[in-house]
């Protein structure tokens, strides 16, 4: 018969044991965040990802059991408001609301039905050549596929602003950019702009604390590597896709084996 001192023995030691797996298994999650920003049926320049290269990349995701969660999703696990990410989870956003999200990017996430999150300038949309009009991304966000987050107003480089510029009149331009980018996404579609994707990946802890004042819950960086539970929230990291990044090395990609690029941003 088992004795109350070989009962607590047993229990102390399955807790000694089974501690450090539960604890691997809570760090496990390893997400990609694939972040594109153009799409066309040739590389006009370093950002541009031709269509046919989505639409086999969009195509590989399904075939081979990955599982395209909203941004959303992450990060509320991030927050403790959600589940961890289950196996082979994978998260696609876009920078800068390009004109050709609503021409060949949309047409391709309806059919594969994944989500996709826009980290839009709104001083660009309707007037830009190059970006959306505010019906279109009005259009996007019906869908129920798209989710519109902030880029800032203008997309400064913070880094040459502050040299430029005096701590107040620089202190004035980051909450200027940031508030103001929030305040109008929001009113134009009436959605929640709690997330902020760094304008060509410049951040630190001065920006950061500036964008959780202003009312950001996440920020993301341009950083190429995977999501992990080490990860802070206000510093996700995410991969910026070239057209190189095809075929085997899109697969190296997912897989955490990423080639070494040096993307002129």
């Amino acid at each position: 018969m088992f004795t109350y001192c070989s009962v607590v023995r047993f229990v102390l030691v399955a807790i000694i044991l089974l501690s450090p797996l539960t604890s691997f298994a809570a760090e496990a999650f390893r997400v990609p965040i694939l972040l594109y920003h153009r799409f066309g049926p040739t590389v006009a320049d370093g950002m541009t990802i031709t269509t046919p290269v989505f639409e086999a990349q969009m195509k590989y995701l399904h075939d081979n059991g990955y599982k395209v969660i909203p941004l959303r999703q992450l990060v509320d696990h991030y927050r403790g408001k959600g589940p961890v990410p289950g196996p082979k989870s994978v998260v696609i956003v876009e920078d800068d609301a390009h004109k050709s999200v609503f021409s060949d990017m949309l047409p391709i996430v309806k059919k594969y039905n994944y989500p996709v999150t826009i980290f839009a300038y709104p001083s660009a949309i309707s007037n830009a050549k190059y970006a959306m009009t505010w019906d279109q991304m009005r259009a996007l966000t019906k869908t129920g596929l798209f989710d519109i987050q902030s880029h800032t107003y203008w997309h400064p480089n913070f880094k040459k602003d502050r040299k430029k510029l005096s701590n107040p009149l620089f202190n004035t331009l980051v909450m200027t950019q940031l508030k103001k980018s929030k305040l109008r996404l929001e009113a134009e579609l009436h959605s929640k702009v709690d997330m902020l994707a760094w304008p060509f990946g410049i951040y630190d802890d001065y920006l950061i604390a500036k964008a959780a004042e202003a009312g950001f819950s996440a920020t993301f960086t341009i950083e190429r590597r995977h999501a992990t539970a080490s990860d802070s929230v206000m510093k996700l990291p995410r991969y910026l896709l070239v057209n190189a990044d095809s075929g085997k090395a899109f697969v190296q990609l997912l897989e955490g084996n990423a080639v070494k690029r040096n993307v002129s941003y």
